[in-house]
C-alpha cells in the first residue's frame, strides 16, 4: 500500500504542498525505498522459523523437503515456504541472491560456505554467528556455529 502525506515543513515558495509517498508494511509507514528492505526481512523470517521448524529431519542427498532435505533443499524448502522461489544448488542461489557483506547479515540471509570461487555449501543464518542448515549424509537439519571464515553472504530480494 503506498500512502500520500502532507509534511507542512516542506511548502515551496510558490506556496505549494510537497507530497511525499511513502509504503506502507504491516501497519507500519516507511520511507520511500524502505519498503523493500522490510519485505525481505519479513520474508527472512518466515524462511527462518520454517528452516528452524525442520530441525532433526534427515539428510538426504538431492532432497527439497518436506522431511529429508540436502542443504540447498533446506534453503529452498524454506524459501519457497515463505512466499520466494530458488534455484535448486548452493551455487545457483548464491548467483541469484543479492550479495551482502558480513557486517549488514540479518537473521534469515542465506550463508554460502566457499572453496575459492566455488560455493559448496549453503544455510540460513539464525544470528549469533549460527545456522540453521542440513550438513551432510549421516546428519539432520540443526542449529550450529558457522565454523570457518571463508563464507559469503546473500539477501534473498
Amino acid at each position: 500500500m503506498t500512502a500520500r502525506i502532507c509534511v507542512p515543513s516542506l511548502l515551496s515558495r510558490t506556496g505549494a504542498v510537497t507530497v511525499l509517498t511513502a509504503a506502507a508494511v504491516g501497519g507500519t509507514l516507511l520511507a520511500p525505498g524502505a519498503a523493500s528492505e522490510a519485505q525481505a526481512a519479513t520474508l527472512a523470517t518466515k524462511a527462518l522459523n520454517v528452516a528452524a521448524s525442520k530441525k532433526g529431519s534427515l539428510y538426504k542427498y538431492g532432497a527439497a523437503g518436506p522431511s529429508r532435505f540436502d542443504c540447498s533443499g533446506l534453503t529452498l524448502y524454506s524459501y519457497k515456504k515463505a512466499g520466494k522461489s530458488l534455484p535448486r544448488t548452493a551455487q545457483a542461489q548464491y548467483n541469484k541472491v543479492r550479495h551482502i557483506s558480513s557486517g549488514s547479515r540479518v537473521r534469515g540471509d542465506l550463508v554460502f560456505f566457499h572453496s575459492g570461487r566455488n560455493v559448496y555449501h549453503v544455510g540460513i543464518y539464525a544470528g549469533s554467528g549460527k545456522i540453521w542448515h542440513s550438513p551432510k549424509t549421516g546428519s539432520v537439519v540443526k542449529l550450529e556455529k558457522i565454523w570457518t571464515k571463508s563464507v559469503w553472504y546473500g539477501r534473498v530480494r
